[in-house]
């Protein structure tokens, strides 16, 4: 038997002040774990890791964020279809060919909304009226000069951004509630959840190492890597070692955004954290050591809603400074992001509550405040504080820490 020191759990999630000698505690363990460099996991020389369907979704996703603005090749019924898989949208027939959907996950976890089909509902239809409005609303006025009350085109630099009249660029706000909705929502509140992994006989399975029909892997171990799916399974992304393209990959959803907030250094070790916490909870799996795996589930949920917390206030307050310099264009660009990943606070989980880092009432009240009236184009300074302080407030961190 081997003794190893670990921080307490709150240590061990995202917490910024320092840990005292107090906070250490010995844990015993009978096997010291296998744990890989990369994440290679092999049965009788085969891979036992698959993600394919979470794969499919970041593609589908992708096409359909990309489509967004294609305002001449795109309607309404277009981007709808390519949001549920509906009548062979994609330019990609492998896609088409698939049985899945990025709707049919979108606010669809085990611990949030299995009893909860009334907000599940409610939330995919937000996602189909960003759609909706894109095109009835932008779409239609992309020639016009946007202003307050009045949906456009709005420059920023030698860009082009396109508002309702609000100034809320649609295709950011489905794009940055999408990561809270459809990925941190199922990596860590469904494949990650006890319900999920042990579901029914899956740990005497596991134990037995009983695989699923026709595959090499058990169902516990294809729930963990659904998860890891969700986060890494990017095509631009290598399959076994994701820290190598950090900040240079093709995707621009929730692995995109772990490397932008491991990159400030008030969050450096972030990206790596959660990519060893994946490792671990993966051999604990195979080594069924259920303790040891849900220490990691608790790293992850920490880790990744920190990422939805401070993006959230890193945009408010990048719109309040452009805001400042009336240059309405950058303004209302992260101001789309910020609402965005403010939507995205609902799919957090804090791992010592249990519960998302912000109640859905202070959520939505965010939301109504930044949109009420003329939204983005009369939004104050204050209100702008006051949400950052907030979001900054229920995690640990400062806005300046977030900000920078």
């Amino acid at each position: 038997m081997r003794k190893i020191l670990l921080g307490s759990l709150i240590c061990s999630t995202i917490s910024f002040s320092s840990c005292s000698d107090d906070d250490t505690m010995i844990i015993e363990e009978e096997n010291e774990l296998e744990v890989p460099a990369n994440y290679i996991f092999e049965r009788n020389g085969e891979s036992t890791v698959n993600y394919n369907g979470q794969t499919t979704r970041l593609q589908m996703s992708a096409e359909l964020l990309s489509a967004f603005n294609d305002f001449e090749n795109n309607s309404e019924e277009q981007l709808l279809n390519m949001f549920a898989n509906e009548n062979a949208p994609f330019a990609n027939a492998s896609l088409n060919e698939s049985s899945k959907s990025v709707k049919s996950k979108v606010a669809a976890s085990n611990l949030y909304f299995s009893t909860n089909s009334v907000e599940s509902a409610a939330i995919k239809e937000d996602f189909e009226s960003f759609i909706s409005g894109q095109i009835n609303q932008v779409k239609v006025n992309k020639d016009k000069l946007a202003e307050a009350g009045v949906a456009g085109q709005i420059a920023q630099g030698e860009r082009v951004r396109y508002v309702n009249a609000q100034g809320l660029e649609y295709n950011q706000a489905f794009a940055k509630s999408l990561i809270g909705g459809l990925l941190l929502d199922q990596i860590i509140n469904n494949y990650l959840s006890q319900p999920v992994l042990d579901e029914a006989d899956n740990r005497e399975n596991n134990d037995a190492t009983v695989a699923e029909d026709g595959k090499v892997y058990t169902t516990m171990e294809h729930k963990w890597d659904e998860a890891y799916g969700y986060l890494y399974g990017d095509p631009s992304i290598p399959t076994a070692d994701p820290m190598s393209v950090l900040g240079e990959s093709d995707d621009h959803l929730l692995f995109s955004y772990l490397g932008q907030v491991d990159a400030d250094e008030d969050f450096d070790g972030l990206a790596e954290t959660t990519f060893e916490a994946f490792k671990k909870g993966r051999a604990a799996i195979v080594a069924g050591d259920y303790e040891t795996r849900d220490e990691q589930v608790r790293m992850i949920r920490g880790n990744l809603s920190t990422v939805i917390g401070v993006r959230a206030v890193h945009y408010l307050q990048g719109g309040k400074n452009a805001l400042a310099e009336e240059n309405y264009g950058a303004a209302f660009h992260e101001l789309s992001e910020g609402f965005g990943f403010v939507y995205s606070l609902r799919f957090t989980h804090n791992p010592i509550t249990g519960q998302p880092y912000l109640s859905k009432e202070k959520i939505d009240s965010y939301k109504a405040e930044l949109l009420s009236g003329n939204g983005f184009w009369e939004v104050s300074s204050e209100t702008l504080d006051n949400i950052s302080e907030e979001i900054a407030a229920a995690y640990g961190f400062s806005v300046q820490q977030a900000a920078e």
